[in-house]
């Protein structure tokens, strides 16, 4: 896996962005683990993956608006780590001539490590409450988005921030526990400050 780049971070941190942008100027492959999610879920098991599963016997309202912001963190499923274990079969299937590098939010800390040569080969980005609430904000059309599909949008917004604001902590916790880099970002960072901040962890 030394050919293999990481960029994991909070919701709205902006590792699409800055992802796309570092792989358009060097050339690599991007892997979006975002993109897929739905891939992974579709090729794992009840037995496998559990949460997943749960969670896709809900309703919307059971998924964002009937539980608490802790129990959506506690049990969500790619918070947990489930079918990680599928990002690393789709990389090794990839030719290893050319770089690749991965993001998303579902590259755990402590799931990442064991696969790093060096510690810099991975960076987090770890957005404060108010950046990823503008970034949020943003990107919102009125009336759309999957909590638009609740009873509820406004309680599903608020209990999916909340969510993500603990997710966020949880990241900044685990990643100075086991010493790897991670980069804040704020309001006042200009997108291009953040590519470089990343390029620099990754000795580019």
């Amino acid at each position: 896996m030394r050919h293999v780049y990481w960029i994991g971070g909070g919701s709205g941190a902006g590792k699409s962005t800055i992802a796309r942008r570092l792989a358009d100027r060097h050339g690599w492959r991007l892997f979006s683990t975002d993109d897929v999610m739905p891939d992974h879920a579709r090729r794992t098991t009840a037995d496998e993956a559990p949460l997943l599963h749960a969670f896709m016997a809900m309703d919307m309202d059971e998924r964002w608006v009937d539980r608490s912001p802790e129990t959506m963190l506690e049990t969500f499923h790619w918070f947990r780590g489930e079918a990680f274990g599928l990002i690393v079969e789709d990389l090794l299937r990839m030719p290893r001539e050319t770089p690749v590098l991965v993001e998303g939010f579902r590259l755990l800390p402590h799931l990442v490590q064991p696969l790093l040569t060096a510690p810099g080969q991975a960076v987090w980005l770890l957005p404060t409450p108010d950046f990823r609430r503008a970034a949020f904000r943003s990107r919102a059309v009125p009336g759309e988005g999957f909590t638009a599909r609740t009873s509820d949008p406004e309680r599903a917004d608020r209990n999916l921030a909340a969510r993500d604001d603990m997710f966020t902590e949880r990241l900044h916790e685990e990643t100075a526990r086991l010493q790897l880099p991670t980069v804040t970002v704020g309001l006042t960072m200009p997108e291009d400050e953040l590519v470089e901040r990343v390029s620099g962890v990754f000795g580019l």
